[in-house]
């Protein structure tokens, strides 16, 4: 395993991380706990989870597999988030997500997902920073981090808050151009910086001939290449990968095992070769999966990826019909109120885009 400085906090963190989003069976806790020992006994020592992952479920499943990882004697280091800002909020939350993880502090913890700089300095207002200050003078916290979604000159903006000591956002092979800027104050300021959605949600194992450019070898699978396209980036500490089984896990360790660098003009080819397409793929983060219609947005937007990257739409219609189960039927009941689009990450236009799958059904 390789190891990097995670910014000026003294830990040294492994260059694969374990995210905890995207369990296949989240309720089989002894499979989930059997992924992250395996992870463990790869080197892996850092892991992400959030309260609202699978509700609280992935935070306690995180809590057995710290125990077990204790009584293996395999390092760890600790990463979740709150979404609260007033310390009343904040206490209870993190009151509670201590017990569920089994631990007596957390080692980096997040202000979660901030979309845009007005929400934050809401936050902000409501305090969010005094008590992160406080939680980690009583010890309770070791490292005050921030989850973010911004992209350009606003995320620069964000992370010149002194208060923070490391990141977390989005960044992939189809996606960097959106968040580069990022790196300018990570450097400058000597952040710690973990990168999630690494293989675009799924997007690039799931293509690998659009994504074949990647690669720099015939013998390389492209999740290797996108892997390994991270691993080279001298700002990035730690590359998440949400693992949904241990093949996924195996196949992720097996992408260190064989990183020896990537040359700078593998990466300027990579730069050159990027579409502009690339910019506006749903990255499956799932935070517009609040529909007040219940019609299921993660998934029509999956599948509206493969529609865009294959320009056909029986790309679209085989993917809800074999992948998810779904008619395209399910995008003509959207009512237009916009829940969706104020809850996207990444600012797509939702809206229009289930109006495009719903006209892909086949006329009666």
């Amino acid at each position: 395993m390789i190891y990097k400085p995670y910014g000026t906090t003294g830990k040294k963190c492994s260059v694969l991380g374990f995210g905890g989003m995207r369990f296949k069976d989240i309720d089989d806790q002894d499979i989930c706990v059997q992924m992250m020992v395996e992870a463990a006994k790869g080197g892996v020592n850092y892991f992400d989870t959030a309260p609202g992952y699978f509700g609280v479920k992935s935070e306690t499943v995180f809590g057995a597999g710290f125990k077990e990882l204790r009584g293996l004697g395999l390092p760890f280091y600790s990463a979740t988030k709150t979404f609260a800002s007033t310390e009343t909020a904040i206490r209870k939350e993190i009151e509670a997500q201590l017990k569920r993880l089994g631990l007596e502090a957390i080692d980096f913890y997040h202000v979660w997902c901030i979309i845009d700089l007005k929400t934050w300095e809401e936050r902000k207002k409501n305090g969010v920073i005094t008590t992160f200050r406080k939680l980690k003078e009583e010890g309770l916290i070791k490292h005050i981090c921030v989850s973010s979604h911004l992209i350009g000159d606003q995320i620069k903006e964000l992370l010149n808050e002194e208060v923070f000591e490391g990141v977390l956002f989005g960044y992939s092979a189809y996606n960097f151009s959106i968040r580069e800027k990022a790196f300018e104050t990570i450097s400058q300021r000597n952040l710690g910086c973990v990168v999630m959605n690494p293989l675009g949600g799924g997007i690039i194992p799931q293509n690998p001939e659009i994504f074949d450019f990647i690669k720099y070898r015939k013998d390389q699978s492209v999740v290797e290449a996108a892997l390994h396209f991270l691993f080279s980036h001298e700002r990035i500490t730690t590359a998440l990968v949400g693992f949904g089984n241990l093949t996924e896990v195996r196949e992720a360790l097996h992408a260190v095992k064989t990183y020896t660098g990537v040359d700078e003009a593998h990466i300027r080819r990579i730069r050159d070769s990027f579409r502009e397409a690339f910019l506006d793929l749903c990255t499956g983060c799932q935070y517009c999966d609040h529909c007040p219609e219940k019609i299921p947005v993660p998934k029509l937007m999956d599948a509206y990826n493969h529609y865009k990257l294959q320009g056909k739409k029986e790309a679209a219609l085989d993917r809800l019909k074999w992948h998810w189960n779904i008619p395209p039927s399910e995008a003509g009941r959207c009512t237009e109120c916009g829940q969706c689009e104020e809850a996207c990450t990444q600012h797509l236009p939702i809206i229009k885009r289930l109006k495009e799958i719903a006209a892909l059904a086949p006329s009666k």
